[in-house]
């Protein structure tokens, strides 16, 4: 991530004073007369090794100023701090100042800025501000425990300054998240300090019975101003540590998020991925934040998963154990034509698809291929589970072989239920991946309408897996081909039926102009309807604002 992390303190004596920064420094170009990225002399290998990282001092100079033991960093002596990320070559600098002194200037401001006109109510808590010239910044501000300090507290801030003020914000979620891990350790550890030496001297009582003197006051102070964060700590190894938690956050926050080249606008697919996962994102800093921070805050976190299984791609199918269907070609030919195209015929519906077998892999596969018969936002998925869930919840359901089907269930005509049985065989080996020899299909439902007319991207969708000349790859891009015709589709109806409020004669003049109307009319209409469930939040929001923008333009 083109980024640099700084820690800031607010002194006593001296104002705002930036104390620890961390910033990249990506691999030389490959033009010798380029400075930028060269390497640093006097390097040398260090005792300890970060995942993915390698540990190094460097022994660049920094500039200092006149400074209290509050206002340092690093002794003069210390050469500083540099990560190497294996992977690409990047280095990660760590030391009380930027090298560069176009970086100094900006970190100097955004310092300043942070702990002084830029900060949140209560003065603790995030906040992001900057420009196009000096920079954007994500900045959170916190207070460290001091009992010889004002107030017993002394105030610190965290910044992040880059110059895409699209990307900081975007990871907003993800920087928030991390960086209160590290506040949470830094004030959790000084803290404990602070208890111990309330014991021992307690300073309340202290000030209150000593005699107050104009005269003697600045001397009184300026022996208090001066305690570094290493002194509210005792952390021995603290900008060791730092340097590593905000290496790993630099490089972390440049892999999460990556460009691609898009040809034209997203599709609806990749808008509900990106809601689903900030969605997440929120709710996790959401619990995280009500939690307290957890009873575990390390300075150095690796990002965890998301947990998210939004759709399980091909590539996940070699990862299941045991039998497994690959693809939707498979499935049809181990089920049949007839017990596919109704099994296909509720998914495409909406209806819930529910299979009973002791294989969780056997259904997770099976799953995942029916699952690309959907559009994103349509898809609700509990794989396995030891109890029947509600339609409303999901409308993938795998259950366990022994876990009985409600009564309104099996006897309602908008469910499907699989069953698969092992079959008593005996010349079979462990672990054949012959589904057909090993198990035994039983489809059944309610639905007494006719699988056989619709809809319309169901029959040509057979008439490609139908034909044996055309590969898995090629049906699978006819498949995404048609789903993103029949997505188009129902963004036009969406658009005249519900956005507009058309009435039912001219809903059904567009439905003959999509070519929905004939053959399967009923099963198309019904296919359009539900299919609007999985449009994203951002297509709607965009259409209602430019409705309202042209209800308004008009009058103006």
């Amino acid at each position: 991530m083109n980024a640099l992390v700084a820690l800031c303190h607010f002194c006593e004596l001296h104002g705002p004073r930036t104390l620890f920064c961390t910033e990249a420094l990506h691999p030389p170009s490959p033009d010798p007369t380029s400075q930028v990225g060269t390497p640093l002399p006097g390097d040398r290998d260090a005792d300890r090794e970060g995942e993915g990282l390698t540990m190094r001092a460097n022994s660049s100079a920094t500039q200092r100023g006149e400074m209290c033991e509050g206002c340092r960093s690093l002794p003069s002596s210390h050469p500083g701090f540099v990560s190497i990320d294996e992977e690409t070559g990047i280095r990660f600098l760590s030391h009380q100042h930027p090298r560069q002194s176009q970086l100094f200037s900006v970190v100097r401001q955004a310092c300043v800025r942070s702990l002084s006109c830029e900060v949140c109510p209560g003065r603790e808590g995030p906040i992001f501000f900057g420009d196009e010239q000096h920079g954007f910044v994500f900045s959170h501000t916190f207070f460290i425990k001091d009992s010889l300090a004002r107030g017993f507290q002394r105030w610190y801030s965290i910044v992040l300054v880059a110059m895409d003020r699209i990307y900081l914000i975007n990871s907003w979620p993800f920087l928030l998240r991390h960086l209160k891990l590290t506040i949470h350790s830094l004030q959790s550890t000084a803290l404990k300090v602070f208890d111990s030496e309330q014991g021992v001297c307690p300073q309340r009582a202290l000030r209150m019975n000593s005699v107050f003197s104009p005269a003697v006051f600045p001397h009184q102070r300026s022996g208090n101003a001066a305690r570094s964060l290493t002194s509210l700590t005792q952390h021995p190894n603290l900008w060791a540590s730092l340097h590593c938690s905000f290496s790993w956050l630099l490089k972390a926050s440049g892999s999460r998020l990556t460009e691609k080249l898009l040809e034209g606008a997203p599709t609806e697919d990749t808008l509900v991925l990106i809601e689903r996962q900030t969605e997440q994102e929120e709710e996790m800093s959401c619990w995280e934040g009500a939690e307290g921070g957890g009873s575990k805050s390390p300075l150095l976190q690796p990002d965890g998963k998301l947990g998210l299984e939004f759709l399980c791609d091909a590539s996940k199918l070699e990862d299941l154990p045991g039998p497994k269907f690959r693809s939707l070609r498979h499935l049809r030919q181990v089920l049949g034509v007839n017990d596919f195209r109704q099994l296909a015929w509720h998914v495409l519906m909406g209806n819930q698809v529910i299979w009973r077998s002791a294989d969780p892999g056997l259904i997770q596969s099976a799953f995942t291929v029916l699952k690309s018969l959907l559009p994103v936002g349509c898809v609700r998925s509990v794989p396995y589970s030891a109890q029947y869930e509600e339609a409303y919840k999901c409308n993938f359901l795998g259950l366990s072989p022994d876990v009985p089907i409600p009564v309104h269930v099996s006897s309602s005509e908008f469910s499907v239920l699989v069953d698969v049985t092992l079959k008593t065989c005996q010349g079979i080996a462990a672990g054949d991946d012959d589904i057909c020899a090993l198990y035994q299909f039983t489809i059944s439902s309610a639905n007494t309408q006719p699988t056989d007319r619709g809809p319309t991207l169901l029959n040509k969708l057979e008439v490609a897996l139908s034909n044996e000349n055309l590969s898995v790859d090629v049906v699978s891009h006819c498949l995404l081909c048609l789903k993103e015709e029949w997505m188009n589709k129902v963004k036009v109806l969406f658009k005249f039926s519900k956005v507009d409020g058309r009435g039912r004669e001219d809903t059904q003049r567009v439905l003959t102009l999509l070519g929905a109307t004939g053959p399967g009319e009923e099963d198309n209409v019904r296919l359009l309807k539900y299919w609007m469930t999985g449009l994203s939040k951002t297509y709607k929001s965009h259409l209602m604002t430019a409705v309202r923008g042209g209800e308004r333009s008009p009058s103006q």
